[in-house]
């Protein structure tokens, strides 16, 4: 019998080199608009599904379905997200100053009614008093970790409108594209992920969508959802400054803080001003704003995809600290992916006893 050939190492190494130049090259090209093609992609993968039925409404006229989706996106996307950042990056040298105002600043001990509001009166009592007794600068050294840290970064990336408006376009030029071509997309996509690993490429796509439509469903729908009721109620009490409250408490629901800081800001300022009964009312509403988290949340995210919600806030939390508000997509994204490709691959009965698809045990009996 002949010897096998020999393979061709330095060959093979040029071809990898080259593969690696064109791929870095291309990278390096498409930058300015890689942030577009991202959000471009995350949105029409999350409201596919309801541009499919606007199509079916419109008599299977696909450029008449984009059209209305287009006119939707920038009504419920675009502007509240531009109003959100130019709001931060207008009264940013404001939100700024306050920081630095609170070393001077001394909270007066909780009223004595304050122990009577029901369920939550203890515990806002012995909060007050930890941030009350800590005198002048003491507020600052309790809240300087969370509200420095948080303050800093949202004026970092909301002074940048422009940019955020080159973004906006990008982003919808590339999503027209999408809406009109979607299925070739997709399609393009499916075949390349079934050419890396015919197995598992097709499943690995679908979790992918799923995962994009879970988050958009379950992090960003009640994000917004708080951060609007949130602000009816910082509006309707007669707090001040509530569209910048508003703004912060979209970006904060959005990174999972939470509302609760931003609302209780606006408690705070109406018991000072001895505002006590309108104190109450939106103390009680914050109340009921924080607990959308836990109740909706999660009912979302099991409508997009059946994942542990672990994996789903883990993947939203680091992806956030890793890519930016991007990474709330692409976080749960990656995790999800990776989870799955691996549970599958330990459950494929080819990778036990030596790819022969007999388990161990068996042969060992």
């Amino acid at each position: 019998m002949k010897p096998p050939p020999t393979p061709d190492l330095a060959r093979i190494l040029f071809v990898v080199a080259i593969l690696c130049a064109l791929t870095i090259g291309t990278l390096y090209v498409m930058r300015p608009f890689i942030p577009g093609l991202i959000w471009a992609t995350t949105i029409v993968v999350a409201t596919w599904p309801a541009m499919i039925g606007i199509e079916r409404r419109c008599g299977n006229r696909r450029w008449l379905a984009t059209l209305v989706m287009l006119v939707i996106l920038l009504f419920v996307i675009v502007l509240p997200l531009y109003e959100a950042i130019s709001t931060l990056a207008l009264h940013g040298g404001e939100i700024m100053d306050v920081i630095r105002k609170l070393p001077d600043y001394a909270l007066m001990p909780p009223p004595d009614w304050v122990h009577e509001i029901p369920v939550i009166g203890a515990r806002i009592v012995g909060k007050w008093q930890e941030f009350s007794d800590a005198g002048p600068g003491g507020l600052l050294a309790q809240l300087e970790p969370y509200v420095s840290i948080v303050a800093h970064w949202l004026i970092a990336h909301a002074a940048s409108v422009g940019v955020f408006v080159i973004h906006m376009v990008i982003t919808i030029i590339i999503t027209v594209i999408l809406y009109s071509q979607g299925e070739q997309a997709a399609d393009y996509v499916t075949r390349f992920a079934v050419r890396v690993t015919p197995a598992y490429g097709e499943q690995a796509v679908k979790l992918a969508g799923a995962s994009v439509r879970a988050v958009a469903l379950g992090i960003v729908v009640t994000a917004v959802l708080q951060s609007a009721l949130g602000g009816i109620g910082l509006w309707v009490a007669g707090v001040p400054g509530a569209g910048v409250l508003t703004a912060v408490m979209l970006m904060f629901c959005l990174a999972q803080i939470g509302p609760t800081l931003p609302l209780l800001g606006g408690v705070i300022w109406l018991f000072v001003h001895d505002a006590h009964v309108a104190g109450i009312l939106l103390a009680v509403w914050s109340v009921m704003v924080a607990m959308l988290d836990n109740l909706v949340r999660p009912v979302l995210i099991r409508r997009g995809v059946n994942l542990p919600m672990l994996l789903i806030l883990s993947g939203v939390l680091g992806g956030l600290f890793a890519f930016g508000i991007v990474g709330l997509f692409i976080g749960p994204v990656i995790l999800a992916v990776s989870s799955t490709l691996l549970s599958a691959w330990i459950r494929d009965p080819r990778s036990d006893a030596g790819g022969t698809g007999e388990p161990a045990a068996r042969q060992d009996a």
